[in-house]
């Protein structure tokens, strides 16, 4: 739909980007719209994982992960609405950061669901990750959704020491299915933690977290429809033109215009939002959302972050799932939760299953960025886990 669209003006993080004097090397592969946890749903071709290059390197910010990977960029930055940024950067063993919602200007993303989408960085390490977001967070008016706050130095919290520091680990979250590999990387993680002079408590219970992917794929579609119908082939981007009239040429856009999951995605909806269909599923998905916010707030009344796995399972080949969308859909049944309740997140190096990088993911309270930097590098500089590199 957008292959051949040029912008005619620059994201609010690249204006950043460029005023600090970094250098943009290019744009980088993803899913179509960011729908997807593989990256192979783009309209070009999908991307490679350079741990193993039959495997996928997850999505939807897949070109982003695997070119910091590869050491093909020193960072990249990705979007995450329910685990862009977090579950590739897992897949192929770098740091992905999903800032508070509002934290970081949405001023130039290409809108999917409005109500969860997040701009964060890929990087090598903890330390990267947070020079990038002293660059690009902070107020934006431009972006009705920025928040109004001061942005503290983020390199401040690079502290190797979790003296006093109370870390939960929510039970849900170590779902049926997990592969064993990837759950004893995280029990290791959690000793180290602990090594390391954290209080952690292995009881926290976050009860609705099993609802959490009904209720994302409930209101991102809706939101996905939405934001998607501004692509009718009269403003910009794609136009089929063969229709005899304006309405069928806006049909043919969007028929050839779109991918399978896009439309799949636009279809699930306009049923949720439908007539007889509304109070059923959105509504409901809205109520269970606030649930699953007040969920968090309690736990966080308990622990300055929490820790888990960022996906259930390492990188699964090419064409394992696209057959199966639900299949695809339960690879971020452990990020969905964090985009629903709008908190911060990380994912860092956390060792290997079959050879493949596991990722630890970190949460804490809304704007507590600095609590997640804390416990990522203060992890990252016991481990030895972000220096392992692939073999190119």
């Amino acid at each position: 739909m957008l292959e051949n669209f040029l912008p005619p003006y620059q994201a609010h993080v690249t204006e950043c980007l460029l005023d600090a004097g970094l250098v943009m090397v290019g744009k980088l592969n993803m899913d179509e719209f960011a729908m997807g946890s593989s990256t192979e749903n783009s309209a070009f071709y999908p991307t490679r994982n350079p741990w193993d290059l039959d495997r996928v390197p997850g999505g939807s910010s897949g070109g982003s992960a695997a070119a910091v990977g590869a050491n093909e960029c020193i960072y990249a930055l990705g979007s995450d609405t329910g685990g862009s940024i977090r579950q590739p950067a897992a897949l192929c063993g770098v740091v992905g950061f999903k800032p508070t919602y509002g934290r970081v200007s949405r001023f130039g993303l290409v809108a999917f669901a409005s109500s969860l989408d997040q701009i964060g960085p890929l990087t090598k390490d903890v330390t990267d990750c947070a020079l990038v977001m002293n660059v690009i967070a902070g107020h934006d008016s431009r972006d009705s959704t920025s928040a109004p706050l001061d942005v503290p130095d983020y390199t401040q919290s690079l502290i190797p020491d979790l003296k006093g520091s109370r870390i939960g680990v929510p039970q849900e979250y170590f779902v049926e299915g997990m592969d064993d590999g990837v759950r004893a990387s995280i029990e290791a993680a959690v000793n180290k933690l602990e090594e390391l002079g954290a209080e952690v408590d292995r009881e926290v219970s976050l009860p609705s977290t099993g609802y959490a992917l009904a209720c994302y794929y409930i209101i991102a579609p809706s939101e996905a429809m939405a934001n998607l119908a501004r692509y009718d082939g009269v403003k910009y981007g794609y136009s089929d033109r063969r229709g005899d009239t304006m309405w069928q040429n806006m049909e043919l856009t969007r028929q050839h215009g779109f991918g399978d999951e896009v439309k799949r995605r636009i279809m699930l909806g306009t049923y949720a939002l439908s007539a007889g269909y509304y109070d059923a599923y959105y509504l409901k998905a809205q109520k269970v959302r606030t649930l699953i916010r007040r969920e968090f707030d309690a736990a966080f009344q308990k622990c300055d972050a929490l820790v888990t796995a960022v996906s259930p399972t390492p990188a699964f080949k090419l064409g394992e799932k696209t057959a199966d969308p639900l299949q695809m859909y339960l690879s971020d049944v452990c990020t969905i939760p964090v985009n629903i309740a709008g908190i911060p997140a990380i994912s860092v190096p956390c060792g290997f299953a079959d050879g493949l990088p596991v990722g630890l993911h970190i949460m804490a309270k809304p704007f507590d960025e600095p609590t997640i930097l804390r416990v990522a590098y203060a992890y990252e500089q016991a481990t030895e886990w972000h220096k392992a590199r692939p073999n190119l």
